[in-house]
């Protein structure tokens, strides 16, 4: 029961995230058709059948029964409708404005998400803290392209292909998008660079490139202790420097999980460092059979992720927005891009499932900034994904127009209607590939959490 309640409850809190950025993007067809004098028909909140509303101007502003976004029908937009002439249909309208009207969409969500971003970062502005630290290596996991290339705690990453002084998230997102292609790097130790090819190997159910390598901290300090697992029972809390770990040295928590992968469910003599106290705890690890993707292991329930939390002003937090914005979206790209050569993996893409699953879990953490920032990332993943040039969606529109502005006339009719109907084939054909991904995802497969 706990765990049906928890799947309604995620369901509950995607739909009313997805139908607000679809009422969003919606609205914004709808402002710009009324601005250009487009007769718009329906503007519907919600899906199906009609509960209630009423009519004004020519619009019928309705509630609908599936409380799944919104939809607008503007006079005429539908190629395959029969056209009067009327001034107020859609097709009637000069190319350029039919050219707006369809970026309009798409531009809402884009907006929104630099909104909810700028407005997030003025508030709780939370970031890893080795982004402020130099591309230090602290560990290296065996039998990973790292190790084989004999990469060494203290190594210094100066360049990764044309990034030079790369930060770890740089890094991070250059391997992930590149598993089975070779990456090239500048590698310093003790002053001298070293020009090493090393080939990222795909990992985990998204099969993202992973090195081996992980970022030099500080200090082994907890962040998450997990309620109710043997690091809690034993009385392990947040804070908590890991020291050792049956007498040898653990500086980070690959070290630890390479630990716990050699000696399973044997206890552990932990020895933490609290308030400049050392003590000692006897943990005994249980096997965990791992949901979401993550795969069967031994753990112990602890997670060392040390974060900084600032509050920017409204002008560099704006200037932040616009910054992650404009990276997530080239990355949005160069992710497709590389998924149409065949470099990348389609399981990198999650489906409804597993952004459900985000949302879900956002909705279930402390506050309202987890929420909004998955919310604002969604809302930019629409906007872009809408802009493709694919039939349908908006991008497609975009491009029939362009291609008409060129021809200087209209495409024929029958081979825009085949045109939809391809891009309608291929929309669904690719959205059962996201769920069937998702749903490949739920297998068991690696984890690398203690």
């Amino acid at each position: 029961m706990p765990q049906l309640l928890s799947i309604l409850h995620t369901v509950f809190d995607m739909a009313i995230v997805l139908g607000f950025l679809i009422l969003i993007h919606e609205f914004g067809h709808y402002a710009a058709a009324k601005y250009f004098s487009v007769r718009v028909e329906v503007f519907s909140l919600g899906f199906g059948k009609r509960l209630l509303g009423f009519t004004k101007g020519g619009t019928d502003y309705r509630i609908s029964a599936l409380p799944l976004g919104g939809y607008v029908k503007m006079s005429g937009e539908n190629p395959m409708d029969d056209r009067t002439g009327d001034p107020g249909e859609f097709l009637s309208h000069p190319r350029w404005q039919r050219f707006i009207i369809a970026l309009a969409g798409p531009t809402m969500n884009i907006m929104l998400a630099i909104a909810l971003f700028t407005g997030v970062y003025m508030v709780h502005f939370e970031y890893l803290a080795v982004l402020d630290e130099p591309a230090v290596v602290g560990w290296v996991n065996p039998d990973t392209p790292a190790a084989k290339a004999g990469i060494q705690v203290g190594d210094k990453i100066v360049r990764v292909d044309d990034v030079e002084n790369p930060n770890w998230e740089q890094l991070e997102v250059k391997t992930a998008l590149s598993p089975n292609q070779p990456l090239s790097f500048g590698i310093e130790r003790d002053g001298q660079v070293m020009q090493k090819e090393l080939v990222p190997e795909p990992y985990g159910p998204n099969q993202y490139g992973d090195i081996g390598w992980v970022a030099k901290e500080p200090n082994f300090a907890l962040t998450l202790v997990e309620p109710g697992m043997p690091a809690d029972k034993a009385g392990i809390k947040v804070g908590d420097e890991i020291l050792t770990a049956n007498g040898q040295d653990v500086p980070q928590q690959a070290a630890l999980i390479q630990l716990l992968n050699r000696t399973k469910d044997q206890p552990l003599q932990l020895v933490v460092l609290r308030n400049g106290q050392k003590l000692s705890f006897t943990v005994k690890p249980r096997l965990d059979p791992g949901t979401g993707g993550q795969g069967p292991a031994y753990r112990i329930g602890i997670a060392s992720y040390p974060t900084k939390v600032v509050k920017l002003n409204f002008s560099d937090a704006l200037k932040r927005s616009l910054t992650d914005s404009k990276r997530s979206s080239f990355l949005i790209l160069e992710l497709l891009q590389k998924v149409v050569e065949r470099k990348a993996s389609m399981r990198q893409f999650d489906g409804p499932i597993g952004i459900g699953s985000a949302v879900g879990q956002a909705a279930r953490e402390k506050g309202w900034t987890p929420l909004l920032l998955i919310t604002a990332a969604i809302s930019l993943n629409l906007g872009i994904v809408n802009l493709l040039p694919i039939p349908i969606l908006d991008g497609g529109v975009i491009l029939l127009l362009f291609i008409e502005t060129l021809m200087q006339k209209e495409i024929s009719l029958p081979i825009k209607e085949r045109i939809y109907q391809a891009a309608f084939v291929f929309l669904v054909l690719f959205f059962v590939m996201l769920i069937y991904n998702d749903l490949v995802k739920t297998l068991p497969g690696l984890t690398r959490m203690p």
